[in-house]
């Protein structure tokens, strides 16, 4: 019966997402004759997690299935990420999460949450001129920020280490991976240890009508409990402009490929970005 219910779940989702994708695409498709090119443009540098653009993505999330009573969580991501010009030759990329959390009551006798989560953030340096072979790359440090309210929302840990990522784009496909390496370093003594590796490859297409489809995970492997959590991400974005703003939308569901016990199983996501071209 639980999994009947997820995946009659994920079929409405599916349905929405291809409403998404049936119904704005052509809409938006009419309008782009007047900046179409620019629009797809900046849809496909949204696409770069390192490119010279300052944006602002709201990512609403919706994930089920926590614990014994199949609880759910709400988080709003909060991302700002700002390129900084260092020389003629290198930028340095600003990316931060700052997650607003509303947990569920996980079992009987365990009161839901509403807080902060803990912050990452990832300083990249990158040149601003793709290899000969047209990748495009970035490296730096990342670091962790226990900015978490509750002993739920946060590991109440500080930590720090290594992030990258490789990209490629090219006629319209844009592919590659993120990754980082987060050790604790101070904090809690009580509380676990932090010691997780993140992977997010990722593929996406943008059309010239600025429409987008990505499919992504966002791997991370806890090596203190030698676990996965492996949620699989389906999205499709339209960018959009309210006068001169460029706005890019986004919705598509989420399925968790591997969890803890006790983890999610199925989730959804919308994102709002608002961009500032440098």
């Amino acid at each position: 019966m639980r999994t009947t219910n997820r995946l009659n779940k994920l079929h409405v989702l599916a349905v929405l997402l291809a409403l998404f994708a049936g119904v704005l695409h052509p809409a938006i498709a009419q309008e782009q004759p007047s900046g179409g090119s620019d629009s797809a443009e900046l849809a496909k540098k949204l696409s770069n997690p390192v490119a010279s653009l300052i944006s602002v993505p709201f990512q609403f999330n919706y994930d089920e299935g926590f614990g014994p009573k199949d609880a759910y969580k709400l988080t709003l991501n909060i991302q700002p990420v700002i390129p900084i010009t260092l020389n003629e030759e290198w930028n340095l990329i600003v990316r931060t999460i700052v997650p607003v959390v509303y947990q569920d009551s996980l079992a009987d006798g365990i009161d839901s949450k509403f807080g902060l989560g803990d912050t990452v953030q990832s300083f990249f340096f990158s040149p601003k001129a793709a290899t000969p072979g047209g990748w495009i790359w970035g490296v730096g440090p990342v670091f962790l920020w226990p900015t978490g309210t509750s002993d739920i929302l946060g590991s109440r840990k500080w930590g720090l280490g290594p992030t990258g990522l490789i990209l490629k784009q090219e006629k319209g496909w844009t592919y590659g991976i993120l990754a980082n390496h987060i050790w604790s370093y101070a904090g809690d003594s009580d509380r676990s240890e932090v010691n997780a590796t993140f992977l997010q490859p990722f593929l996406a297409y943008t059309w010239p009508t600025a429409t987008t489809v990505t499919f992504n995970t966002e791997s991370t492997y806890d090596w203190s409990s030698s676990q996965w959590t492996v949620p699989l991400n389906l999205s499709v974005s339209q960018l959009v402009r309210f006068g001169k703003q460029p706005v890019q939308f986004a919705i598509g569901p989420r399925y968790y490929a591997e969890s803890p016990d006790g983890g999610p199983e199925w989730g959804a996501r919308f994102v709002v970005t608002f961009l500032l071209p440098k």
